[in-house]
């Protein structure tokens, strides 16, 4: 009997305590073991190669990363990591092969195929309402959520328009398109489905001067944050291992 494959968890970012809480998450919400959850660092480590058949599927987490930021004022790092993303996708859109960008599925999923990301949509560090189409409520990686959902944001640029190539299946009234696929087996989200309150509240004082929220309204934005529930969201990861694992 062959074992099953692993899942690969791709970060692009470098604090080390949010790191260690991305994985926690990701790992607890997937249900997981270590051994089937790869993390790898691009950061730190250019991905040369990428074997479909080695993998189970790939988990893109979110980022620090903006990618309107003019290209002269990209750092090295951040060129190189767009580069390698840019390459990976080229390698899996035509084979359609399973994937979940988590925020950063919008500045890497959604533009490779040709959708616009602005700042039209910005959105603080908050719990919005989220409400699934049509086309959400009949997809397998929805499947025991709520008509609408509260999910935890934090965003300076997202989607203003769908590529041809993607469906719409979640929205909210601050961030139009929350959540897409394309082909049958790739997605991107706005929103993190990994975040319980404890990961977020380490990135709301890491980034406090991000521009992820104003600084001085930070006791808001705890106090809000801390009241949603969001328990409904951390199926669609389960749901990603189950349908592909």
């Amino acid at each position: 009997m062959c074992a099953a494959k692993p899942f690969l968890l791709i970060s692009t970012r470098s604090q080390p305590e949010i790191l260690a809480s991305e994985y926690d998450v990701f790992q607890r919400f997937t249900g997981l073991e270590p051994s089937r959850l790869i993390h790898y660092h691009l950061d730190r480590d250019p991905l040369v190669t990428f074997a479909p058949d080695r993998w189970a599927g790939i988990i893109l987490c979110g980022s620090p990363y903006n990618s309107l930021k003019p290209e002269g004022e990209k750092d090295p790092v951040q060129i190189r990591v767009e580069a390698d993303i840019s390459r990976l996708l080229d390698q899996l859109v035509p084979i359609d092969f399973p994937f979940l960008g988590v925020c950063y599925g919008v500045g890497t999923l959604l533009a490779h195929q040709g959708g616009v990301v602005s700042q039209r949509y910005a959105e603080e560090i908050s719990a919005p309402e989220i409400s699934l189409t049509d086309e959400g409520r009949a997809d397998p990686l929805m499947q025991g959520l709520p008509q609408a959902f509260r999910a935890y944001v934090g965003h300076t640029e997202a989607a203003e328009t769908l590529p041809e190539s993607a469906v719409l299946l979640a929205s909210s009234p601050s961030c139009p398109i929350q959540l897409f696929r394309v082909g049958h087996n790739m997605y991107g989200t706005q929103f993190h489905p990994e975040l319980d309150w404890p990961a977020l509240y380490i990135r709301i004082l890491e980034y406090a001067s991000a521009g992820y929220y104003p600084p001085t309204e930070q006791r808001r934005i705890i106090e809000s944050c801390e009241a949603a529930n969001v328990g409904h969201v951390h199926r669609i990861l389960a749901n990603f291992v189950k349908i592909y694992g």
